[in-house]
């Protein structure tokens, strides 16, 4: 065999080494992208504040989902909108879902009853999303600042403009999440693998364990 054939097997190795740098470089440039809009803060004026839901123990909110509601109502407080939005359903075994909780808490901090609407139903941010832009679009309304998670942020506001919402972002700083390097790298490859299902054909994808 002449010493220039080039053996099958080191073409497929070839071809394995540079697909992997390829795929690599794409998800270290979308977890690029994830942190870079977790970084940013786009409060202003708009027709609503959307806080997507998270975990809640008989109707007690969990440190995250407490930080995000913390961070919205303090965002409605301001004046940043007059409707106030809750998300999400309940998981097996719940006695309650976690937009009663996210309602109950704003409440309790001085929001009318009349500023408060959303959906409870929805297990997963896409369903949440596609529940909240009907109800917003029965309303008349158009635009939204988002509250998640820093490592949330680009997906939900991907989804929420593909629906056709006006979508701004406002990320809580205060989540155990952000806290805890391990639980943001984890959070991190979670949403790399949510965005590439999602961009893929719009699947909700899986989601991380409510926290």
């Amino acid at each position: 065999m002449s010493r220039g054939l080039i053996r099958p097997n080191s073409i497929i190795v070839r071809l394995l080494v540079v697909s992997g740098l390829a795929v690599a470089a794409v998800a270290g440039a979308i977890s690029l992208r994830i942190w870079q809009e977790g970084n940013q803060d786009s409060e202003r004026p708009v027709d609503a504040i959307v806080v997507l839901g998270a975990a809640q123990y008989n109707g007690r909110p969990s440190p995250v989902f407490e930080a995000r509601l913390d961070h919205a109502v303090t965002l409605f407080h301001e004046g940043l909108a007059p409707y106030f939005v809750v998300t999400g359903g309940n998981r097996p075994g719940d006695r309650t879902t976690e937009a009663a909780v996210a309602r109950r808490f704003a409440l309790d901090r001085a929001i009318p009853s009349s500023a408060i609407f959303g959906e409870d139903e929805a297990r997963n941010t896409l369903s949440s999303l596609r529940s909240v832009a009907a109800e917003m679009r029965a309303r008349g309304l158009h635009s939204a600042l988002f509250v998640s998670d820093p490592t949330h942020m680009l997906r939900v506001l991907r989804i929420a403009r593909d629906l056709g919402i006006e979508a701004y972002g406002s990320p809580t700083r205060t989540s155990p999440i952000q806290a805890d390097l391990g639980r943001r790298l984890r959070a991190t490859f979670h949403e790399l693998g949510a965005l590439v299902l999602y961009l893929a054909d719009g699947s909700p994808g899986t989601e991380l364990p409510r926290h």
